[in-house]
């Protein structure tokens, strides 16, 4: 499918401020294969397929382990991930998926590994890569191999 609009082109001033609000996890509390695994899972929920190529390279650029990549759908079920990385991804899928609400469960996993400024930036960083996705696919952006 052929790329509806460039925003960066059509909008440098407004896609700047949305990517810097990406890029400002590099002065979040919360580990970079945290942020890594957040923004790649958020992209699969979302199937943007241009930032599912992204933050899968970059993640394996970062060292990530290949299995970890590969089996974030099924996080769930892989003793891959940690307590705190679970807790992440499951808040940062029910802050996706807001027309369910985001359930006290989700909530109640996520209070004991995060503290309050690390949830804030957490969410922040789910709300980004949200709205990043959003462009990618309302403009049909392609991978960068395409």
């Amino acid at each position: 499918m052929p790329l509806r609009l460039d925003a960066c082109q059509a909008n440098r001033p407004a896609m700047d401020l949305l990517l810097r609000l990406d890029r400002r996890s590099d002065g979040y509390r919360l580990e970079h294969s945290l942020a890594d695994l957040v923004r790649l899972r958020v992209s699969l929920l979302n199937g943007c397929p241009y930032c599912i190529d992204l933050h899968t390279t970059r993640a394996r650029r970062a060292g990530e382990m290949d299995a970890r990549i590969d089996l974030l759908p099924a996080w769930r079920d892989s003793a891959l991930y940690t307590d705190r990385e679970r807790a992440a991804l499951a808040w940062s899928e029910a802050v996706t998926r807001l027309a369910d609400h985001v359930p006290d469960a989700a909530w109640d996993a996520v209070r004991p590994h995060f503290s309050d400024r690390e949830l804030v930036d957490l969410t922040l960083l789910v709300n980004a890569i949200n709205a990043l996705n959003r462009f990618g696919i309302a403009f049909r952006r392609a991978p960068a191999w395409r």
